[in-house]
């Protein structure tokens, strides 16, 4: 695959926002990772919603091949609609999830994203071994887990790979149960309690990066008090000391999904099948 893509630049496309510092620095982080492998002529990290934006990362590469790796949970209103359209992919070269685009002589492929990939089953694994680990957990018949996503109703599969995500875990039945819950729709992330029928949750955020809504939105939500939350976070703990007693339930709450090292092999795995179209 080295020589395959030695003329090619990869992109790793991030929402972005202003609001929080954190949240780009996993774009950074796999870009990093990647650049070390020397499979690419060129890694650049872009963003959406904060610079470098993606439309100027474009303008200013000259590479043949460039693969547009959209550093996204979902198939949703971003990711799926809004981004492609601005960037003039057209909705008639969509092929099989992937769209191609050719300006002038160069070729721009825009990827699926990384959420949907088949090995986030594995990194949420991963994640809730992690977690666990750090403090005596009970057996895993007596926990629940619950996946916390954003959700959106402007795009109906913006959910869909969580629950996609809930399908497999619970296939493996490792757990008591699994169960997804959201920030922007139902079940909202505090029913959790009532989901679950056991005493102890493990709950994974299903989001790319270490931002607000991992950091603050999501522990406030279940639970933790404001000026907890603000302490540890300006102390630079971890936001949740694990496990932490709401609602009568012990709560395990692990890292992001989005920044486990695995998630580098994921965007390879997209450019492979992007490349074979």
């Amino acid at each position: 695959m080295r020589q395959e893509l030695a003329d090619a630049a990869l992109i790793l496309l991030g929402h972005g926002t202003t609001l929080n510092e954190n949240s780009s620095a996993v774009i950074y982080q796999h870009a990093a990772a990647l650049r070390d492998r020397g499979i690419f002529g060129e890694v650049r990290e872009a963003f959406w919603k904060q610079d470098p934006h993606i439309k100027e990362v474009i303008s200013s590469l000259v590479a043949r091949r460039v693969f547009i790796v959209p550093m996204f949970i979902s198939e949703g209103y971003f990711s799926d609609e809004v981004i492609p359209r601005e960037l003039g992919f057209a909705e008639a070269d969509l092929r099989d999830g992937s769209r191609v685009l050719h300006h002038d002589a160069q070729t721009f492929r825009y990827c699926k994203p990384v959420g949907t990939h088949g090995r986030i089953t594995t990194v949420v694994l991963k994640r809730i071994s992690e977690v666990t680990a750090e403090s005596s957990a009970p057996p895993p018949a007596e926990i629940t887990l619950i996946l916390a996503g954003h959700g959106t109703e402007r795009n109906t599969n913006s959910r869909k790979s969580l629950e996609r995500q809930v399908e497999l875990l619970r296939a493996k039945n490792f757990c008591h149960d699994v169960h997804a819950v959201f920030l922007e729709e139902e079940p909202r992330i505090p029913t959790c309690y009532d989901l679950a029928q056991t005493k102890n949750l493990v709950v994974v955020p299903l989001f790319m990066s270490e931002g607000l809504h991992t950091q603050e939105d999501i522990p406030l939500l279940l639970g933790e008090r404001e000026e907890i939350v603000k302490q540890r976070l300006e102390r630079g703990d971890a936001v949740w000391k694990n496990p932490t007693s709401h609602h009568g339930k012990l709560v395990w709450y692990s890292a992001s999904i989005g920044t486990a090292p695995e998630i580098a092999d994921v965007i390879l795995d997209r450019v492979r099948e992007t490349a074979q179209d």
